[in-house]
């Protein structure tokens, strides 16, 4: 038996199926009372089906054995709630023959549950099963057995619907069960599929309370509390809603028409129950009413409070208590330092935040960070017409962040489209796969602030990730994620999606009563990535049944996709030669509500050429979207909502400038195609000439055992040439060429022509200095280039001169394959040189990547046309690059210790390709946390 000190990495909250917080941890010997209070509310049928025979209480013995574990060959774990526990799951090892062993002469262990009565059904027994399998695998264990009664079905269950691999037999009136712990495609889908619905049903929880407590309201009008109280109030809140403050009198009070209590346990006392506690009470008070909300049972917490992590380290360490005592009781958390939340379902109408008015309904759902952004991103949809489906902005996000909110957003019938805007990142791995499987079916729109200044912004504590902004932007495409760079424009494409179809493709028709606006928004839609056909001018006369025939002739085209209107006040004939001092004159309009008044220009408006282009737009399916100016009014009218009888149905956005209005029009047509590529999915093809063993045992060798994680070796080019040739890459030899004697006679032996070139690292793939020679045609030009090079740039024992074959010419590439510790492995891929060192311009997809991916990738940098015949030049051979990036992304996949390749230069020919260049380092890598059982991050 070896002693194992206690594992706090163990430790863990994890959200339950029912959208509750439980907190999974060792048991040690201090747990010996809450075992036997445990042990005593559980049903004399559950002991039965745990034991196999009645076991009404346990013995001083059994508290022992219970209690005391060694941490390796005996481990047991428990589910706590409020501190006490509900249940708990235990592991010893055995060998093959169910014997108890130790160390690695087992690796088997028998597996038992046992639950609280009152807290089955809630999914405890499969978190903790997926935690004591972690425990197991990290302690050498590769197996678990359990036998079951038939009867306890619910366990049989637990066991079988893991998704581990797993055997299964009956005998002597007993299930036995055997599971192999090594995580399999099922078990993960199995796990992130609990992760979904119980992350969403704990969002839902916060957002669809049937009673609110706002805790801190002030006995007078004023104040925060007060303001939140009478906010939920006006909004309408379909639910029961409480004013807590201490100070209040006994027996309870009235608050402006609400029923007032000192305390939320005072209302639970009284019989009834509070959902949502809304804390608005200074920070060092938020504790005792933290603790109130926890002994009545209160579901969640919206904390307004300032004064955490945004104020400094005691800030941060109050923030840190804040989130344990919460979860400690069940309660997840939103903020602190919010802003609040809304909800503009009939059946809920929450506005639990400091918005005075509650917005209009929508199928828009918001998060933001920042509640400065919260404002504009509410204002902003409510000068547009639109509304949210439910808003949250979480402040400094210490526990409920914006992947809690994509988990419910994907199921939530009430939203079409998601809007968010983030300063940090807690866990970009698992945001990339939520919002990649959202997207599936609605729309991401992301807004990622401090982008340059490297810093997480005060009061967001959060792991730091240095993944360059262009990576974020290319993972962010690869999830299918809409990324835009302002809150403008963050708008502007809610807009859209809230008012429009998305385009089948990216050819835009363009029309409307101004050459020069045409020409500007032909010129924004190519800049954008759009194929505009050549502008149709109605001329400025035109009046709104020339629009409405333009327009409809337009969406009917099979030509087009989209359909870009552009409007300026109208100006005819009549105005052109109307005498201003004349009334008679034909510069008198007729009422506003004629289908040929122009409306007033000063004014901005044009009611009939809106209605006009409302109706001809009404149920198309191809988008159109309206460009305009000094139309302001107008585009209010374009956008309102239809009320009454007859008037228009079709909703339009109109936007004030071309480039926004073909911006949100290119954003959707390329997540709409992205959407249709998903629909047939690449896939990660069986190469030949992989050697997956043998690399692990290449890694094993070359890695020095123990290494702490981050650092590591980087591989000699012997042990490069070996390890990349298992998965296929082979790179071309280079001789070492210490004197200009060795160098001829490297270049005897692998043949003229032959390039010279400096491995020296600070003239590394530098041929802008000179330090490498090529097309060296015999030893006379060898002789002459060597010294040359020694000359101008040092000696040998500097430069590090080596001499390799010539390769077929062709283009000069970079292929790289890095971890972050946050997103995980990344392929990426450029042009070598200026392209991708100067101008950044570097494709990158997460590992591993499929053959789609690696096709995207090769075509998705901006000097991709150098693949492919520009100028006339020979285009080269993209499938064999597409097929070297595939087998570096196995590499990357395989082995989690090769944290970085550096393939440079790979010149690519008209046939085939040739690795000039590689370097490969090795680390022990960081921890996977998506792979590991469910848990809640914790900072």
């Amino acid at each position: 038996m070896s002693e194992q000190p206690y594992p706090v990495h163990w430790e863990a909250d994890v959200v339950l199926r029912d959208g509750g917080i439980a907190r999974i941890r060792p048991i040690g010997p201090e747990d010996a009372g809450r075992l036997v209070d445990f042990y005593e509310q559980v049903s004399d049928e559950s002991k039965y089906y745990r034991f196999f025979a009645p076991y009404p209480r346990l013995s001083d013995r059994d508290v022992h054995r219970f209690t005391h574990h060694d941490y390796d060959d005996r481990v047991g774990l428990a589910a706590t709630v409020g501190g006490e526990f509900i249940a708990t799951v235990r592991y010893d090892r055995t060998d093959e023959q169910g014997r108890a062993a130790s160390g690695p002469a087992g690796t088997r262990a028998e597996v038992a549950f046992l639950v609280q009565d009152a807290h089955q059904g809630r999914g405890v027994a499969s978190a903790l099963l997926e935690h004591i399998a972690a425990v197991a695998r990290e302690r050498g264990i590769l197996h678990f057995t359990a036998e079951v009664l038939p009867a306890n079905r619910k366990m049989v269950k637990v066991f079988t619907d893991a998704g581990y691999t797993q055997q299964r037999s009956f005998t002597d009136g007993v299930v036995h069960l055997d599971l192999d712990l090594e995580p399999t495609v099922e078990s993960v889908r199995v796990m992130r599929a609990r992760e979904h619905r119980a992350e969403a049903r704990s969002v839902q929880r916060l957002l669809r309370p049937e009673s609110v407590a706002v805790v801190g309201t002030g006995r007078r009008p004023g104040g925060v509390g007060r303001t939140l109280l009478r906010n939920i109030a006006a909004g309408g809140f379909t639910g029961r809603l409480y004013a807590v403050n201490h100070a209040f009198p006994e027996g309870g009070t009235d608050v402006g028409g609400v029923p007032g209590h000192r305390s939320v346990r005072e209302i639970a006392e009284g019989g009834a129950s509070v959902d949502l506690a809304v804390i608005a009470v200074p920070a060092e008070r938020v504790p005792e009413a933290v603790a109130d909300c926890g002994a009545a049972a209160v579901r969640g917490l919206v904390v307004v409070s300032a004064g955490y992590s945004e104020t400094g380290p005691e800030g941060r360490a109050r923030q840190r208590e804040l989130v344990r005592q919460a979860r400690a009781h069940g309660m997840r958390v939103i903020g602190p330092n919010a802003f609040g939340v809304l909800n503009t379902a009939p059946d809920a109408r929450l506005n639990a935040s400091l918005s005075p008015d509650m917005p209009r309904r929508g199928r828009l759902g918001l998060f933001t960070q920042s509640g400065s952004i919260g404002i504009a991103l509410l204002s902003g949809l409510h000068r547009r017409g639109l509304g949210p489906s439910t808003f949250v902005s979480a402040g400094n996000r210490a526990d409920v962040s914006g992947n809690d909110l994509l988990q419910y957003w994907q199921d939530d019938p009430d939203t079409d489209a998601v809007l968010m805007y983030l300063e940090s990142f807690g866990n970009p791995r698992k945001f990339t796969r939520l919002a990649r499987r959202t997207a599936v079916d609605k729309p991401v729109v992301v807004v990622k602030g401090a982008l340059h200044s490297g810093a997480v912004p005060a009061g967001h504590e959060v792991p730091v990730t240095r993944i360059p902004d262009s990576t974020v932007s290319a993972l962010f495409r690869q999830a299918g994620v809409m990324r835009v760079d302002t809150v403008t424009e963050l708008l502007d494409a809610g807009l859209f999606l809230a008012l429009q179809p998305l385009p089948a493709g990216d050819r835009v028709a363009v029309l409307g009563n101004s050459e020069s606006l045409g020409l500007l928004t032909y010129d924004a839609a190519l800049t954008a990535g759009l194929r505009p056909a050549a502008p149709i001018d109605l001329t400025t006369a035109a009046g709104p049944d020339d629009f409405a025939a333009a327009l409809t002739a337009a969406l009917a085209d099979p030509g087009s996709d989209a359909v870009v209107v552009t409007a300026i006040p109208r100006v005819g004939t009549d105005l052109l030669t109307a005498d201003p001092s004349d009334p008679s004159d034909g510069s008198t309009r007729p009422a506003a509500a004629d289908p040929g008044d122009p409306g007033d220009p000063e004014a901005g408006d044009d009611p009939a050429l809106a209605a006009a282009l409302r109706a001809a737009a009404a149920g198309a399916d191809k988008p159109v979207v309206v460009v305009h100016l000094a139309l302001d009014a107008m585009a209010d009218r374009l956008g309102a909502p239809a009320e009454g009888p007859g008037a228009p149905v079709g909703r339009i956005p109109a936007y004030r400038a071309p480039d926004r209005a073909v911006g949100s029009l290119a954003e959707a047509a390329s997540y709409a195609a992205w959407r249709a590529s998903v629909a047939e999915p690449g896939r990660v093809p069986d190469l030949d000439r992989i050697d997956e063993a043998g690399a692990a045992e290449d890694v094993r060798r070359l890695l020095p055992p123990g290494a702490p994680a981050g650092e590591g070796v980087t591989l000699d080019d012997a042990d490069t040439a070996t390890l990349l040739g298992r998965y296929g890459i082979e790179v071309r030899r280079a001789r070492p060429a210490p004197d200009p004697d060795t160098a001829a006679e490297a270049a005897a032996a692998l043949g003229y022509p032959v390039a010279l070139k400096t491995t020296a690292p600070h003239l590394r793939h530098r041929a802008d200095l000179g330090g490498v020679r090529l097309d060296l045609a015999d030893e006379g030009d060898l002789r002459r280039a060597y010294g040359e090079l020694t000359a101008r740039l040092g000696g040998p024992a500097e430069l590090r001169p080596v001499v390799q074959a010539m390769a077929p010419r062709g283009v000069d590439t970079v292929v790289r394959a890095g971890v972050d510790p946050a997103a995980g492995a990344v392929l990426s891929f450029g042009l070598a040189g200026a392209p991708s060192e100067l101008l950044g311009d570097i494709a990158h997809r997460l590992v591993p990547a499929t053959d789609r991916d690696a096709a995207e990738l090769v075509r998705s940098i901006k000097s991709a046309p150098m693949l492919f015949g520009w100028r006339g030049a020979e285009p080269v051979d993209t499938a064999a690059l597409e097929e070297l990036l595939l087998r570096v992304s196995m590499l990357a996949d395989d082995l989690p210790e090769v944290v970085a390749v550096d393939l440079e230069p790979v010149v690519v020919a008209a046939h085939g390709l040739s690795v000039l260049g590689a370097r490969v380092r090795l680390a022990t890598p960081p921890a996977r946390t998506d792979l590991g059982p469910r848990a809640l991050t914790s900072y």
